[in-house]
């Protein structure tokens, strides 16, 4: 692992928090969504019926120890996930992974297209300021872009759509926000687990991430480098009639929410989402 690359996530500025930061909900018995700072992480598995989980995503850096805590106080004392599932690999999805994997022996899995940022080998395009007036907006490129390298753990999802350690789930190819974007789906109860391809949060405006204020939104603008993907990506989200979800920003949605306000995303896309300008915007 090059700890001189994973280095720079300790090194960078990243003030921001939210009033949900340290709370975890049980969306569903087996789908835990903890908040660490302004983003979420989820553990599924039942700790009443069985002591094998999967983390997907691994949140802030320096937050290693307060996650691991975290699952003791689900799992139980000892307790590490069977695998780490990566939506993608943003740093404030995998900011706290190097520090995990140190002490924990077991495969991450992220789509193949995704991998290059996972192995050192490339660097994600830097935050776009220009794409909406909020303060966190105007602060991405202040954001660690650089890739990290995991080889020694990470592997691709199976061809096949199965998700390893998750019976009953398959992966979802969502592309936009970035290139090897996945979000995870289980027919039994309609259960997502969005990532970033969708949010519930307006995560440009600090006040918004600060307060949580809870609104439908595209991916977070900043980042996002390909919003034709991008909207293909939530319209096959939205075909999926999803009855729960966990974004990767914001609060869980259901039921008739969910579906009206993920209808309304698909119908409005445009001037929900996608910025009027900036570098990425076609």
């Amino acid at each position: 692992m090059d700890q001189t690359q994973d280095s720079k996530f300790e090194d960078s500025f990243l003030p921001m928090t939210s009033i949900g930061s340290g709370i975890g909900v049980a969306v569903l018995p087996d789908v835990y969504c903890y908040t660490d700072q302004i983003v979420n992480l989820v553990l599924v598995g039942n700790p009443s019926e069985t002591s094998e989980f999967v983390l997907v995503d691994t949140g802030m850096p320096k937050s290693a120890e307060q996650i691991s805590d975290m699952i003791q106080k689900r799992f139980g004392e000892g307790a590490i996930p069977k695998a780490i599932i990566l939506t993608h690999g943003h740093f404030d999805h995998v900011g706290s992974i190097a520090a995990l994997l140190e002490d924990w022996n077991i495969p991450v899995y992220a789509h193949e297209k995704e991998l290059p940022y996972l192995t050192g080998k490339q660097d994600y395009p830097p935050g776009d300021p220009n794409v909406d007036s909020g303060f966190v907006a105007k602060m991405s490129p202040m954001f660690p872009n650089h890739g990290i390298d995991i080889s020694a753990h990470v592997q691709p999802l199976p061809s096949d759509g199965t998700v390893p350690y998750m019976s009953g789930w398959k992966w979802v190819f969502t592309p936009g926000h970035s290139p090897g974007h996945i979000s995870l789906f289980r027919e039994q109860d309609r259960a997502l687990i969005a990532g970033d391809a969708f949010v519930t949060v307006k995560q440009e405006s600090l006040y918004s991430v600060l307060t949580q204020s809870k609104v439908i939104s595209g991916p977070p603008r900043y980042y996002t480098t390909d919003w034709d993907a991008a909207y293909e990506s939530v319209k096959k989200l939205e075909a999926l009639k999803p009855q729960w979800a966990v974004t990767g920003h914001g609060i869980p949605m259901s039921g008739e929410e969910l579906s009206t306000n993920l209808q309304y995303l698909v119908d409005h896309f445009n001037d929900i989402a996608k910025p009027e300008s900036g570098k990425y915007v076609n």
